[in-house]
């Protein structure tokens, strides 16, 4: 691979310039433009300048074999005590990203810290759960399809991001941690809040104090009571030496469980089902079995990531990546979206919606390496059981809006529609 990272030459030797040339993007939300503006990072470059909120410089890795090598460098870390610029003061007060940067927990954490993490986790969060969930999670589904046409407004639309997307994956989650359902909803908001990084400084902060806050308060709840759930089996859960989970460390494990286990598979299924009513040609491969469901679960998160750009990583030295040099300490996005397009893994028909298509070279959607997503079978799992229950309960589903009309969610980080207005019984829009 000829773009893999590696240390820069010791000085006198060939090294590659630093390509400080290029004007930095600004990174924008996602929606129906996603796919321009990732085309346009992938033409300058493999590893592209970019901006993040308040101005603050970074790199996002946009093609595929290089987020590759990059998700699994030695040299590149997690931990935020890499990130130059937030503890030389040129990160400004009140950052909106910086609980993404400091959280305590799995996404922040490296080597030895982050498999005692991990190990502690993966102990109560098994495939055998997982699978043991399929009942609830159809269950949970039926009962959302019974409520859709009730939800639908007086022009016949009903928005299944919010009314089916959103509370299934939510639902599930909620449940499968002990939380109680009433602060569901609020957890969403804050959780857009922090993942959106789009808020003011001051309403950021006060998200995620009170996203800690409640977390903390369940954690409390089930320490008192312990329940049938993983935060109270997270509680218990211990390793041969005796290491527990920090009560930072657990509070940082329970945001992550309830924003990845929510806001990816949201996304997914969002854009599951805005791809098969764009193309409703690889929707009718499905139904004549030329294509099955984990199919379209597949090509979607290939085609239309969840997630646009993830942060964080940093070089732990000065790195030559994918032909540009990055500084040590520089924070790295991993562009997901980007990286799913990329024609020189995926083919010149990358940018083609295609279910039956047979890739050389699995998508990294769910990341890669060390950090790879612990919580892949459970999205995998709630898409293909919502997809295949929807589209057989209303085989007319359709967009009630041309797609392009569709707003973007408000973040760089996840990257899906605002809303997903459909008819429940089909009415074709002009596409």
């Amino acid at each position: 691979m000829t773009d893999a990272p590696r240390p820069v030459p010791p000085s006198g030797a060939a090294a590659c310039p630093a390509r400080s040339d290029r004007a930095p993007h600004r990174l924008g939300p996602g929606g129906a433009g996603r796919a321009a503006a990732d085309a346009q990072l992938r033409a300058e470059g493999a590893v592209v300048p970019v901006l993040l909120p308040g101005e603050v410089p970074a790199v996002a890795v946009t093609r595929h074999e290089v987020l590759r090598e990059v998700l699994a460098h030695p040299e590149v870390a997690k931990s935020a005590r890499h990130f130059t610029a937030l503890h030389d003061g040129t990160v400004p007060p009140g950052w909106p990203l910086t609980l993404f940067a400091t959280v305590d927990g799995m996404t922040t954490a490296d080597g030895a810290d982050h498999r005692r993490l991990r190990g502690l986790v993966t102990q109560v969060f098994t495939a055998r759960r997982v699978a043991a969930l399929r009942p609830r999670v159809v269950e949970l589904t039926a009962g959302l399809l019974d409520g859709l046409p009730a939800a639908a407004a007086a022009d016949g639309t009903v928005d299944l991001r919010r009314h089916f997307a959103y509370p299934l994956p939510m639902g599930v989650i909620c449940e499968l941690l002990g939380v109680d359902a009433a602060l569901r909803d609020r957890l969403h908001e804050l959780s857009n809040l922090i993942v959106g990084a789009n808020g003011t400084a001051a309403e950021v902060l006060s998200a995620n104090r009170e996203i800690t806050a409640l977390l903390t308060a369940v954690a409390e709840a089930r320490r008192a009571d312990p329940g049938d759930d993983l935060t109270s089996a997270l509680l218990a859960a211990q390793e041969e030496d005796g290491d527990r989970l920090s009560a930072r460390e657990l509070v940082g494990t329970l945001l992550l469980m309830i924003v990845a286990g929510h806001e990816t598979t949201l996304n997914l299924i969002t854009n599951a089902v805005r791809a098969l009513c764009t193309d409703r040609g690889q929707l009718e491969l499905v139904r004549n079995g030329r294509a099955t469901w984990d199919d379209v679960v597949e090509e979607t998160l290939r085609y239309d990531s969840p997630v646009a750009h993830f942060p964080f990583r940093y070089p732990v030295r000065d790195l030559e990546i994918g032909g540009t040099l990055v500084p040590r300490g520089t924070p790295m996005l991993a562009s997901y979206s980007a990286a799913g397009r990329d024609p020189d893994t995926h083919g010149p028909d990358a940018d083609r919606f295609d279910v039956t298509r047979r890739p050389a070279a699995r998508h990294l959607s769910f990341g890669h390496g060390p950090h790879y997503c612990l919580g892949a079978p459970l999205a995998r799992l709630e898409a293909t059981v919502a997809l295949e229950a929807l589209f057989a309960r209303y085989p007319g589903l359709d967009l009630a809006v041309p797609d392009p009309e569709l707003p973007p969610h408000p973040s760089f980080i996840g990257n899906s529609t605002h809303v997903l207005p459909v008819r429940l019984t089909g009415c074709v829009t002009g596409r």
